[in-house]
């Protein structure tokens, strides 16, 4: 064979060629992302009820779909949210589990809920891995000066009727989300006076209103050779139908909606404001498909920016920016990789220089470089894999390998050569005697990476691409040593040796030994003396294990130089109130944005230079995602952050870097403490007892607590009815809490379908909000005409409650998520982490808890 292979020296180049071109070009084909793919592991059920209390949404919602949930084959934990408005579950399964066969499991498994409450939207089924989030976030704000004078919070349907569809129609987007803002419903403003006046009630309002709002089907009807569909129309068109809806009849008169209250179309209350660089704004995140190349999707989505700006959101008095960019990360990362890549290319080819002290000779060993970087390149496309930080790490490591076996096939066919023989049968010899020893070792290093793609957790995912693009070189190198080596040495006339040969370098048929071999012989002379080396180099081996090993982790944490700061209010803080407190922080840090750092570095201020600050205000948190302008100055920021946090009488601060392989709450540094227990006031207590012994244990680390509330400081009215004197009344449970809902908060009642939007249609008060001292006044209406002051049927206590709770495979749980600082190891089970070793469980008085390490999840926005 390979005497053939030397006779066709120009087939095996051209061969050779048209493998190189068809290999660069499928490699720009393939796909370019930050990481691999990451398999999802979790699937959530999220659940939306508006108006409910925590309370109410585990009562009637989680602990329904728990039941069920629970039996779903191979789940392995199960945590459940409740807080004001939503639910959420998370079902955790092993790595073995077919994900699309549990998604159907998990839909059978709520489809045996019976019913939810009224207003309950039907639970939305996800399952995303961490690396398929957001890369792109956007700000939608008005422009300077606001010449159209915009409301911006009011302008949220706006942008998810006009700007949202062009940006999931850009190839390789999967979905893109809008944050912050109004939705729009159709609002019924009652005059309580009015129903009062006209004996109507609330829910006899309510049902007029369902019971018209609806099409009914009729069947069909044949005339002739037609036939036709029939239907009876009822839904309401406009908000002028809804309000000349036939509420009640009085005798030869009748009562229309308008005469009772006043209908038209406004925005939900906000639960959420959206800040970029101190604008206030609508924020938006755009989300790939597997598999999608982010840098295509990055200068797509420029490009239909520039449009939507010139075409739709200017023309209204707005733009859309570009606030964060986790594709720049991915561009420095691959070109960083690509330049290392390179560069280690010119010092493989210099080092062989050096030592073959011959051009010809160089150049046929380094010209399998090109090769099995494309081979590399195959390997990884064929296998469905993307290039990323971690595939072309993994080509970087095989450029030096890739030369071994052309050196092998090199140095022989050169013994030959020096023997005498000719270019044709010296490289014929030195092929022949050297292949099966350069496939052995091929095979050897190939089974040493291949391993890695057996591993089903997060490990074997991330760093397959290394496994994969490594076995695909040395595979290629193999066989360019065996086929274009010989085929270039029996071309090419070189000599790799000098003929003046320096000290120590043995030249052809000199007996003599160098002086390295000579003192080589003197070590091993003896059996004393070999013993000796033996001992010595098992002791240094074993001192630079011990000593210079560094600490274990799971896996690395890839950093991106930004921040995700969080402040956590106590219980019952309002949105207006934390858009106060947001206004402090926005003052403080935003004179940073772009600044120079001259005042940083002369010790002026605690705040380095700022990129850019994108702040998130909820009554339940402020969150802020900023980027240093010099990315060594993040841990200055994180920390500037949470001292300014802590000024705040109450207020918890969390601070962490973001991460490309793991969650952005501390990665799979962290240590997650599960406290569970039946009664929530003892399960709070030990977990402010064990924040507590964190803080001093661990030195100063970070902490965050899901809930981010440790207490029962929660203010909650509970409205307790005299059903004696509500049964006397005949006034019903549903009436009392529909009529507390409608004139408080305001009540849902029904669909509305505008074009092919629907929208919610709900009741209010006269007043959009009932203050609290009003409420014992809310008027109630009796069947027999008689209006009554809540206060005369029920008693209102105030009382305090939890705002979110937490549950973990059934139980009430609090989880204390530690980062650690970066000098303390965390190896599982030992090391300075002390008891923390993970599924370790310890009782407590009233419940228990149990360590966990954190592993990667979902990346928080």
């Amino acid at each position: 064979m390979f005497a053939a292979l030397l006779r066709q020296q120009t087939l095996v180049t051209v061969i050779a060629l048209i493998f190189l071109l068809l290999g660069i070009a499928a490699t720009l084909r393939i796909p370019v992302q930050m990481i691999p793919d990451i398999e999802a592991r979790t699937i959530t059920v999220e659940t939306r009820w508006a108006g409910a209390t925590p309370q109410d949404i585990e009562k009637e919602i989680l602990v329904e779909q728990e039941q069920y949930l629970r039996n779903v084959p191979n789940l392995t934990r199960m945590t459940a949210v409740a807080e004001s408005g939503s639910a959420e579950i998370e079902l955790e399964f092993p790595f073995s589990v077919d994900m699309t066969a549990a998604l159907i499991q998990v839909n059978n498994a709520l489809s045996q809920v019976s019913s939810y409450p009224n207003n309950v939207d039907q639970p939305r089924v996800v399952s995303a891995a961490f690396s398929t989030d957001a890369f792109l976030r956007f700000h939608v704000g008005t422009l300077p000066g606001n010449p159209n004078a915009l409301d911006i919070q009011l302008m949220s349907d706006f942008i998810e009727d006009r700007v949202r569809p062009r940006l999931e129609g850009i190839e390789g987007v999967s979905e893109v989300g809008v944050n912050g803002g109004a939705q729009r419903q159709l609002q019924i403003l009652v005059d309580p006076a009015a129903l009062a006046q006209r004996g109507i009630s609330l829910l006899e309002l309510r049902e007029a209103i369902t019971q018209r709002n609806r099409d009914i089907s009729g069947g069909e009807l044949d005339a002739g050779k037609r036939r036709y569909l029939v239907r009876t129309l009822g839904r309401f068109d406009s908000a002028e139908a809804l309000a000349e809806l036939v509420v009640a009849r009085e005798g030869d008169s009748i009562v229309r909606l308008a005469d009772v209250a006043d209908v038209r179309q406004g925005q939900s209350r906000l639960n959420q404001l959206s800040f970029y660089n101190g604008q206030a704004g609508i924020g938006m995140d755009l989300r790939r498909e597997s598999g999608a190349n982010v840098i295509d999707i990055k200068y797509a989505v420029q490009d239909e920016l520039a449009a939507i700006n010139e075409t739709i959101l200017r023309p209204a008095g707005m733009e859309i920016v570009l606030t964060a960019d986790d594709v720049r990360y991915v561009e420095a990362s691959v070109s960083n990789v690509w330049s290392n890549l390179l560069l280690g290319a010119a010092f493989a080819t210099l080092v062989m220089y050096l030592f073959l002290r011959s051009a010809r000779a160089t150049f046929i060993g380094v010209i399998g470089i090109p090769f099995c970087t494309i081979a590399a390149f195959l390997g990884l496309m064929l296998t469905g894999r993307t290039i990323n930080v971690i595939s072309m790490a993994g080509i970087a490591f095989a450029i030096g390998m890739s030369v071994d076996n052309s050196i092998v096939v090199l140095e022989n066919i050169e013994r030959y050569r020096r023997q005498g023989l000719d270019r044709i049968e010296s490289a014929l010899r030195g092929v022949q005697e050297v292949w099966p020893a350069t496939l052995a070792s091929t095979a050897t290093t190939i089974l040493v990476f291949l391993p890695i793609l057996f591993i089903e957790e997060e490990a074997g995912q991330l760093y397959s691409d290394v496994a994969i693009a490594v076995s695909a070189a040395i595979f290629a190198s193999m066989l360019v040593a065996v086929t274009l080596v010989p085929s270039l040495c029996s071309r090419f006339s070189f000599s790799m040796h000098h003929a003046a040969k320096p000290d120590g370098v043995q030249a052809p048929g000199d007996e003599r030994p160098s002086r390295l071999g000579a003192l080589l012989e003197r070590l091993i002379a003896t059996p004393l003396r070999r013993g000796v080396i033996l001992v010595l180099t098992l002791l240094i081996s074993g001192w630079t294990i011990m000593a210079l090993t560094p600490p274990a982790e799971y896996l690395p944490e890839g950093e991106e130089p930004k921040t995700f700061a969080r402040m956590s209010p106590p219980p019952g803080y309002s949105l207006q109130e934390m858009a106060s407190i947001a206004e402090q922080v926005e003052a403080y840090f935003l004179p940073h944005v772009q600044a120079e750092p001259d005042a940083f570095l002369a010790g002026d201020t605690e705040v380095p230079p700022l990129a850019y600050m994108n702040m998130r205000v909820a009554p339940t948190q402020l969150f802020i995602v900023a980027e240093a302008v010099d990315s060594s100055h993040i841990e200055a920021l994180m920390e500037a952050l949470t001292n300014y946090y802590e000024r705040f009488p109450g207020m918890r601060a969390f601070a962490s870097k973001g991460s490309i392989i793991s969650s952005n709450d501390g990665g799979t540094r962290s240590i997650n403490l599960d406290v569970a227990g039946p009664d929530l006031a003892t399960v709070y207590g030990a977990a402010n007892t064990l924040y507590r012994e964190a803080q001093a244990q661990f030195g100063n680390p970070r902490i965050q607590s899901q809930p981010s509330s440790l207490s029962l400081d929660q203010p909650l009215i509970q409205i307790r009815p005299d059903w004696a004197r509500v049964a006397e009344l005949g006034i019903s449970a549903e009436a009392v809490g529909f009529s507390v809902s409608a004139l408080g908060e305001g009540a849902y009642v029904d669909d509305f379908f505008l074009d092919d939007e629907k929208i919610d249609i709900y009741l209010y008060g006269p007043q959009a909000s009932l203050p609290l001292d009003q409420l014992p006044n809310l008027p109630l209406h009796t069947p027999d005409g008689y209006t009554l002051p809540l206060s005369a049927v029920a008693r209102i206590d105030e009382t305090m409650d939890t705002s979110v709770i937490r549950r973990v495979d059934g139980s009430r749980t609090v989880t204390l998520n530690v980062i650690p600082p970066a000098s303390i190891a965390l190896e599982a089970g030992r090391g300075d982490a002390g008891a923390a070793a993970p599924g370790r469980r310890v009782a407590l008085d009233g419940g228990c808890f149990n360590f966990r390490r954190q592993r990667p999840a979902k990346r928080h926005p």
